[in-house]
């Protein structure tokens, strides 16, 4: 997994949902929008403090959870 620099977990910041830099936007608003049927540039004209990188890490983080298992602890 390449390192996802951009996402930010902070327990003060959207009750520390993961976020894109620090800023009040969580990865899951991007990935709820990109599945709307908007797509990054679209994004990028609403919110014009995030930068094309942002959304490829937020899609690589939601990915990379979506593969994490629960195991049942004893």
């Amino acid at each position: 997994m390449k390192n996802l620099e951009r996402i930010t977990l902070n327990p003060d910041v959207m009750g520390g949902k993961p976020c894109i830099r620090g800023l009040r936007m969580t990865v899951g608003t991007v990935i709820g929008l990109l599945a709307s049927g908007l797509n990054a540039d679209e994004i990028l004209k609403m919110y014009p403090y995030l930068q094309h990188e942002d959304i490829i890490q937020a899609l690589s983080y939601a990915a990379w959870r979506s593969e994490e298992i629960e195991v049942q602890l004893a």
